[in-house]
């Protein structure tokens, strides 16, 4: 068994585990979810030292790395195929690094302990499954699969209007899902596996057989460009598929908050550069301009609406989306330091919403509320809180010195000499998330301190534990990058050239 599908399918396996173990007994519950996330986290980044940088390619099965390729529904040529290379590995320790982390900012929960770690332990497997399948039918599988948990996970342990949030993520995913199911059909039958001459999910094939896809008339693959698109979008979200994630993150908990925007956003981006950017590259290239000018609404129009927030938990939902936004612009570029950006600001995002949201349950487990007006002077009694809170924010606004400057810059740097309006449009978004953000901070931490919680108790080890690491991500990466970058490099150049070059018919 190799070490993708350990990763992949080791979560369900302590899924079934804790469906075994006592009713009573949530400590061990705890632990289990713990020790299955850790050792899936240790998998993972013993992949980086084996990972060859130097890998060039994105379409065939020479580019990508611990592949693993077995027959799984021979009847209609399905197969269990999957794979990582420059654009998936980020992505898969993002993934195993967060979900670890998360279990104990879990430990608050009370009430159905079983359930809630098993549904998050299923979550992971689909979250992984997604970023490493190469079969198309394996990959919608996995995307599905993660539908599920997520809505028992916020339809159950969310807040007060958490059923209206959930059926509301469920049925936004749906229809993407359905989009997304029947462009796949359409690129089965029009795909041959040059071995057995049937036709087949293989999303190599797709990639390699692009004027067999959807046929050779352009207006045809822009309808399905469109189809993955909106599937797609929904996700990210780009507006105006965008109005699920604040009610969503609102009412969900605070480590499934963090796994939403830290993971289940970049799934969007993600499925954009696996599937629709290489198997319909002229379809791409042709509607660059339309990915840019959403990348520019999502960051102006995500600051704007951020900055009108009360709810603490809702201005980072917003920010979210406006940080997103970097990501569409830079992978619309398809110049080296754009498509690199975008996928470092995937990464990037990650990490650092994770901890803003880490942060806004830490609050809210002491004061029961998220009323930015309603605090005031926690500086005076929360000193070690304030000094994450403030490095989270700083990079989420872009302080250079921290990771989140390097991926901004890339994008601007790459998508200025192809889109000069929308970036110059889209830099003015940095100073209105430094205005929220600034503001934000000055309302909840300065001036005196709210009487209600002047013994109030800081920020604890447990609630440490889970910030740390990112922290010192976020700093790490700000000063050398490298590591990171180096990863992504040559797949993503690749693929940016891939599309560069189609010919638009």
């Amino acid at each position: 068994m190799g070490k993708l599908t350990l990763i992949t399918f080791l979560p369900v396996v302590g899924a079934v585990v804790i469906a075994f173990l006592p009713r009573n007994n949530d400590k061990l519950v705890r632990w289990t979810a713990l020790v299955v996330t850790g050792i899936v986290l240790v998998i993972a980044i013993s992949l980086y030292p084996q990972f060859n940088t130097d890998m060039i390619g994105i379409n065939d099965r020479n580019s990508f790395q611990f592949v693993e390729q077995h027959s799984w529904i021979p009847f209609f040529n399905i197969q269990y195929f999957v794979g990582i290379d420059g654009l998936s590995f980020p992505m898969v320790l993002l993934t195993a690094l967060l979900c670890f982390l998360c279990i104990p900012a879990s430990w608050g929960i009370s009430k159905g302990i079983k359930g809630y770690h098993a549904m998050f332990l299923l979550l992971e497997t689909g979250m992984m499954g997604t970023f490493v399948a190469l079969d198309f039918f394996l990959f919608y599988v996995f995307w599905e699969i993660m539908l599920l948990p997520m809505y028992f996970l916020i339809g159950i342990w969310g807040g007060p209007r958490r059923i209206y949030a959930a059926i509301k993520f469920f049925i936004y995913t749906l229809i993407g899902s359905v989009l997304m199911l029947i462009v796949m059909l359409v690129f089965y039958f029009n795909v041959q596996d040059p071995v057995t001459g049937g036709h087949t999910f293989n999303m190599l094939h797709m990639m390699n057989q692009n004027n067999h896809v959807g046929n050779v008339l352009l207006n045809y693959r822009v309808l399905l460009w469109f189809g993955l698109y909106i599937g797609f979008a929904i996700k990210v979200p780009v507006f105006p598929f965008h109005t699920w994630l604040p009610d969503a993150h609102v009412e969900a908990p605070t480590a499934v908050s963090v796994i939403l925007a830290g993971v289940l956003l970049k799934m969007g981006t993600y499925g954009l550069l696996r599937i629709s950017y290489p198997i319909l590259p002229d379809a791409t290239k042709y509607l660059a301009w339309f990915l840019a000018m959403m990348g520019m609404i999502n960051i102006i129009y995500g600051a704007f609406c951020a900055m009108a927030q009360k709810d603490l938990k809702k201005l980072v939902a917003y920010s979210s989306i406006s940080h997103m936004g970097f990501v569409m612009l830079g992978m619309a570029a398809f110049t080296d330091a754009g498509m690199t950006g975008a996928v470092f600001q995937m990464f990037n995002h990650g990490t650092i919403t994770a901890m803003l949201f880490l942060l806004v349950g830490v609050i809210y487990d002491r004061a029961h509320h998220r009323d930015i007006n309603g605090f005031g002077g926690l500086a005076n009694v929360m000193p070690r809180y304030l000094g994450i809170f403030a490095l989270a924010f700083f990079a989420s606004l872009g302080l250079p010195g921290l990771s989140g400057f390097i991926s901004e810059v890339m994008v601007f740097i790459g998508a200025f000499p192809v889109f000069r309006t929308f970036t110059i449009i889209s830099v003015f978004g940095i100073v209105i998330t430094a205005a929220y953000l600034l503001w934000t901070l000055q309302r909840m931490f300065f001036g005196a301190t709210n009487p209600k919680y002047e013994n109030i108790t800081d920020i604890n080890g447990r609630e440490l534990f889970t910030l740390v690491p990112l922290a010192v991500i976020v700093l790490f990466l700000g000063v050398y990058p490298h590591p990171v970058l180096n990863l992504m490099n040559k797949s993503l150049s690749f693929l940016g050239d891939l599309v560069q070059s189609a010919t638009v018919l």
